[in-house]
């Protein structure tokens, strides 16, 4: 696990030169979800470059589609494309690494942006796996700002309604979105009970800490008879002081000066995660 705590510096230094050469991007949110997608891509989830045509690997969307910074960087680290080729072309005009998730990369499920349309997607794919027979499971990640579209809920519903056992979904809940604060936009009230009422499996847990994230994948994988969703408790921005809690960091592009303090920082915690 620890290994893992050092690579999600160096991913989150990948998204952080990944903006820099695109001139944009959403890096508040791709500091915040980084663990939980290190965690399932390289402890949990059943899929490689070797297996993206096999009907029984894992499938995962990033509903929260503007982290996609945070995907490409975690999908690079797994084989499915060159980091240097990412960077250099993230956000350039005719590359296919676009400002979000583009299924025409390998390893890429669906596109997604138009916040909401993530976790229906996602019941659709586990009640295929259902009706076909299969093995694999289905993960989305959704961001706690999306959770204000109704179309969340009537995914939420279906899914309780169909017993999905083999769909688990990411609340990225760190109360922060464009326009400021999740609970002044829209607040949540108790998202654990709202989930219960829905008929989901509710686990709370720090979504920075890897074996309680991996734990609650676990957990969720034992769970019958009802989807489970975890709900992963960040901070926006995390990695450095100069991002963390700070809504304006949703999709601040560093100068020079906040690059390199950033870098840093990153280096500074990524050596402290060394020696643990």
């Amino acid at each position: 696990m620890n290994e893992l705590k050092v690579m999600s510096y160096e991913l989150r230094q990948n998204v952080l030169d990944m903006i820099i050469s695109g001139k944009g991007g959403h890096i508040g949110g791709d500091m915040s979800v980084m663990d939980v997608l290190v965690t399932l891509y390289f402890k949990v989830m059943n899929v490689s470059p070797d297996n993206i045509y096999d009907p029984d690997r894992d499938r995962f969307v990033l509903s929260k589609g503007h982290s996609v910074e945070a995907l490409y960087a975690v999908l690079a680290k797994k084989g499915f494309f060159p980091i240097k080729q990412v960077i250099s072309e993230f956000s350039h005009f005719g590359s296919k690494f676009i400002g979000h998730p583009n299924n025409k990369l390998p390893g890429i499920e669906m596109n997604s942006g138009s916040l909401g349309h993530g976790l229906p997607v996602a019941v659709g794919m586990a009640l295929a796996s259902r009706m076909d027979g299969r093995l694999y499971r289905t993960y989305v990640v959704l961001g706690d700002g999306e959770l204000a579209e109704g179309s969340v809920w009537e995914g939420a519903m279906a899914a309780s309604h169909y017993k999905l056992d083999n769909l688990c979904a990411v609340v990225d809940r760190n109360r922060l979105q464009i326009s400021g604060s999740t609970e002044d936009v829209m607040h949540h009230d108790d998202l654990e009970a709202r989930f219960t009422a829905f008929g989901w499996h509710v686990i709370q847990v720090n979504g920075h800490d890897y074996d309680a994230l991996f734990a609650a994948f676990d957990e969720a994988k034992a769970t019958k008879g009802q989807p489970t969703v975890l709900i992963a408790n960040t901070i926006k921005g995390y990695g450095s002081p100069v991002m963390e809690n700070k809504a304006g960091w949703h999709h601040h592009l560093p100068n020079e000066a906040e690059y390199q303090q950033i870098t840093a920082d990153l280096a500074a915690r990524k050596e402290a995660a060394l020696h643990e």
